[in-house]
């Protein structure tokens, strides 16, 4: 008993999770902040937030071509892990910044709003770092109980409530085939730890034709696919994207979805690597009914809330193009898509949260007519934010689907490609809608209502960079993103 008690404390290193760790020390202390802080009075609350993500991220970055493991091998603090934990903290941070006169506009100045931000990124971290299907299922949990209930935040919206109740409902359902393929995967292999898994099937290759692995694959997918939004698991995300505060609805797009593609990523490439055939032949389908559900949904929209959640769809779409690739082009692809789609996207919630009115019952195409006139800096913002999700140079959106789409092509995948690039142009109707009615119709408001807090505008002219700087010169993150990869 003594020697198992040994082996087990020798196996425990907090390095390997300490950037977690400094994030949920944040968020509890952060909780009591709140308990002793005036009713309403949350802002100093954001800013150490902000502090603790600041902190957060040079421990992370410490991480870089110096990687952790620990727990008996079942997380490992690589650059893979890293680079995800970067743009988890990017998508907070951003989402914090816009956060608080929104709060306070809308009438729910909530102190506990921000150390769920942490908890959720807490949650993100250890789905990237995860190396055993347990320990992502863990992190899957832990961000997506702190999620269900920012969705729900404002408890006096019956819209909110609607989101807060329809991601926990679908969202536990999907949790539930999550298990259900780790069960099976365990029961057709012996462990749930990634790395073994794969040695697994390398030894026994009968066993990859095995229908209990096979549906194990199947059921971990669809767990995935639910969390990144791809269709046909799609269905929550328009109406929770709508029915949530605008900043969760940004945060949820980016962070979430970029932690879902992670574990996706590294329990595919690594523990099911041998079954690349089947799942390759299932995901090319997907990516291309999710391109096209998306964009041809979203053409159909007046409420932009709802175009951009059907737009976050397409986009998952593009993302599932480069795992289809499987090749050091697609894969890390996604690495830099995902980093790019944080900026465009948060960029353009961040410009829709000060234009919309308390209630914000403007976040209508006709809501924004004229807005680039009457507030020219957040039109150009939206502008580049909507040029970039177009995939538009020089842009990060456009670097982003040039590496996924070179990825494919490259690995034989021309036709995928094709149809890409064709969903990329079906794109551009909805986007230039928004910028018609902002520059091409007569306003029916003056927007007197529309602030220019201190956070907001950071957090605008950050994504604005960031948008910028990945599309003029991507080679330098590209690379950082080739050396993720395993």
């Amino acid at each position: 008993m003594e020697n198992l008690v040994q082996i087990a404390m020798q196996n425990v290193n907090f390095a390997a999770i300490m950037p977690s760790l400094v994030l949920t020390c944040f968020g509890m202390a952060l909780l009591l902040v709140s308990v002793f802080s005036p009713r309403g009075k949350t802002t100093h609350v954001a800013w150490i937030s902000l502090i603790g993500l600041v902190v957060t991220g040079f421990v992370s970055l410490g991480a870089w071509n110096n990687p952790e493991f620990g727990f008996a091998g079942s997380v490992a603090l690589d650059n893979f892990a890293t680079f995800f934990n970067i743009i988890f903290l990017f998508a907070a941070g951003l989402t914090i910044l816009m956060s608080d006169d929104y709060l306070k506009r809308e009438g729910y100045p909530i102190g506990e709003y921000y150390p769920l931000i942490l908890f959720t990124t807490a949650g993100a971290m250890w789905m990237a770092s995860g190396t055993d299907l347990m320990t992502i299922f863990l992190g899957l949990e832990v961000l997506s109980v702190s999620l269900y209930v920012l969705a729900g935040m404002f408890r006096g919206q019956l819209r909110s409530n609607e989101a807060g109740l329809k991601y926990f409902l679908l969202g536990a359902f999907s949790t539930g085939f999550l298990l259900y393929g780790v069960a099976l995967l365990y029961g057709a292999t012996g462990t749930t730890k990634v790395v073994e898994i794969a040695q697994f099937f390398s030894a026994n290759t009968a066993v990859l034709g095995n229908p209990m692995a096979i549906a194990g694959m199947a059921f971990l997918s669809i767990g995935f696919l639910f969390k990144i939004g791809a269709a046909p698991f799609h269905m929550w995300t328009p109406d929770v994207y709508e029915g949530a505060p605008t900043p969760i609805t940004a945060f949820m797009s980016a962070g979430p979805k970029a932690a879902a593609f992670a574990a996706f990523v590294r329990v595919f490439f690594i523990g099911l690597e041998g079954m690349e055939a089947e799942w390759t032949s299932m995901l090319w389908i997907l990516a291309v009914l999710t391109m096209v559900v998306g964009n041809v949904i979203a053409i159909k929209q007046d409420n932009i809330k709802r175009m951009l959640a059907y737009s976050s769809i397409a986009h998952a779409g593009y993302a599932l193009v480069g795992m289809v690739a499987a090749n050091e082009i697609g894969v890390a692809g996604i690495l830099f898509y995902m980093l790019a789609y944080t900026f465009m996207n948060l960029g353009a919630f961040a410009v829709l949260t000060l234009a919309g009115k308390q209630g914000e019952e403007n976040l209508t195409l006709e809501g924004f007519a004229g807005f680039g006139f009457k507030k020219p800096f957040l039109g150009v913002a939206m502008t580049i934010f909507l040029f970039s999700l177009m995939g538009l140079p020089p842009t990060a959106g456009f670097a982003g689907k040039f590496y996924i789409f070179a990825g494919a092509v490259k690995a034989g995948y021309i036709w995928l490609a094709v149809l890409g690039v064709l969903n990329s142009a079906v794109s551009l109707y909805y986007y230039l809608r928004i910028m018609v009615y902002m520059y091409f119709r007569d306003p029916v408001e003056d927007y007197g209502w529309v602030k220019m807090p201190v956070g907001a505008v950071i957090s605008i002219v950050v994504a604005l960079i960031g948008v910028l700087y990945l599309g003029i010169l991507p080679s330098g993150v590209m690379e950082m993103a080739k050396l993720s990869i395993f």
